[in-house]
């Protein structure tokens, strides 16, 4: 089975979004490279919402190419969901998409998409595992992520930092309490704007 790694673009202070979910200039690097990113189907969602396409520097792309490839499934929350339309059907990676939410995928949304919605973390990833095989569980940060690394279900954090200061926000975990320890970084590639780390969670 894959691992479960909890992932997001962060500011240097900790931070993915603005208090609107604005990210600002968090994902430029996705889009100022030299570097084509295709996965899968060539014909993707404009994540940019210009359509120049993700483009990052040589040397992210090795990083983000081989991230991207691995990942079978993303775990998201309502709020994000809801923010980006569940990015039209049409997700950055992956196959399949698992919501958590209270509430059911709206009425007649994209019937063609593999996305399923679980009404708790341990459903979400359950459900995620099965789905995602030996391929990677990519969990989005925030609040959802939080509870997820919360219940011991998270293998690794990976964290893209980009130099802005974000001062307040939606926080990279959330708000979590107590302690979790994770060991030292095994993964640091320095690209342009953009530092890249993975650590894995401490058992």
């Amino acid at each position: 089975m894959g691992a479960v790694i909890m992932h997001s673009v962060v500011s240097v202070d900790g931070f993915i979004a603005d208090e609107k979910g604005d990210v600002g200039p968090l994902h430029e690097w996705y889009f100022s490279g030299d570097v084509p990113i295709v996965v899968g189907s060539d014909e993707q969602y404009d994540h940019s919402g210009t359509g120049s396409g993700i483009k990052v520097s040589a040397a992210s792309a090795d990083y983000v190419r081989a991230m991207w490839e691995s990942i079978g499934t993303i775990v998201m929350g309502r709020n994000l969901f809801d923010l980006v339309n569940g990015w039209e059907g049409k997700p950055p990676a992956g196959d399949h998409v698992v919501v958590v939410s209270h509430r059911p995928k709206p009425e007649g949304w994209h019937p063609e998409a593999s996305y399923h919605f679980a009404d708790d973390v341990v459903a979400a990833i359950d459900k995620a595992r099965e789905l995602a095989g030996e391929r990677v569980v990519a969990v989005n940060a925030g609040e959802v992520g939080a509870q997820i690394l919360a219940a011991g279900l998270v293998d690794e954090v990976a964290m893209d930092v980009v130099p802005v200061v974000f001062g307040s926000g939606k926080r990279y975990f959330g708000g979590i309490e107590g302690q979790h320890l994770l060991e030292d970084p095994h993964v640091v590639i320095q690209g342009d704007r953009v530092l890249h780390l993975r650590f894995k969670v401490r058992r």
